[in-house]
């Protein structure tokens, strides 16, 4: 990002001088566009130094008089685009962000992209409780919908963090619902998990960690999401999870294998 050259107080003012604005009626509208002109270099020269990596080259910045810095320019990955908002967002005198930065990376189809994506959300989180997050995926222009449910604001980070770093997502909009803080819920997600799991038929779910039945509860509302073989599969682990004490419903979401869904499948 090329540097901007500054003009300093003393060389604004001379230039008055040399026009006749000192000392006419015209004096103080002078004086005053100086001064919102040194504010206004002194500002961009501030937030440029928050963008001085190697990632932010072909980034440029502007701040208006409000202090709203305007991003634009070009990046290679999403994670950059959002890293410049926030650098910028503390630098001095900055009230607010506009980022209009393009990803200019590597292009990839819809198709490929939500392929790709659903693999890595599939192992994320895994031996962390991956179970328990059932977050959706769509891919529509190089844009990134997440959705569904996580299990705690981070696994919702990581999901979030994962597709900002891949290459060729344009931007990513995070929809992704962070399921309550509850003691409750969480023995109830722990004996869900041993109904479910341990009723022979539904065992052989838990044996790939990519593709559990997965639970997610919110205040004692069950709700099943993932793949499953047969119908039969998807209705016993539907009775199983309403035969746990102290669930109040289940939602059956679970997908039978080769049958066409409406909704997008949580991951």
């Amino acid at each position: 990002m090329a540097a901007t050259k500054l003009i300093s107080p003393a060389a604004l003012i001379a230039a008055a001088l040399i026009t006749g604005a000192i000392g006419s009626p015209q004096a103080s509208a002078a004086v005053s566009s100086i001064a919102i002109a040194v504010v206004q270099q002194n500002g961009n020269s501030d937030v440029q130094g928050k963008l001085n990596k190697s990632q932010f080259k072909d980034v440029k910045v502007s701040v208006d008089n409000n202090g709203i810095a305007t991003l634009t320019g070009t990046v290679n990955l999403y994670e950059y685009k959002k890293d410049a908002a926030n650098r910028v967002r503390k630098a001095k005198n900055v009230t607010a962000v506009r980022n209009d930065i393009q990803v200019s990376g590597p292009s990839a189809s819809d198709e490929d992209l939500k392929k790709k994506l659903g693999e890595k959300l599939t192992y994320d989180r895994v031996g962390y409780g991956n179970a328990f997050n059932a977050i959706s995926l769509n891919v529509e222009n190089g844009v990134v919908t997440l959705g569904g449910h996580a299990r705690t604001d981070v696994d919702k980070d990581s999901a979030v963090a994962l597709v900002s770093t891949y290459p060729g997502v344009k931007d990513v909009v995070d929809d992704i619902e962070v399921d309550p803080t509850s003691i409750m819920d969480d023995q109830t997600r722990l004996s869900i998990a041993r109904a479910v799991y341990g009723y022979p038929s539904l065992n052989k779910y838990s044996i790939d960690p990519a593709k559990p039945i997965r639970i997610s509860v919110q205040n004692g509302h069950v709700e099943l999401y993932g793949v499953v073989d047969s119908k039969a599969d998807k209705d016993a682990a539907y009775i199983r999870a309403n035969s746990v004490p102290g669930v109040f419903s289940v939602k059956n979401y679970l997908q039978v294998a080769g049958q066409q869904s409406e909704s997008e499948k949580p991951q």
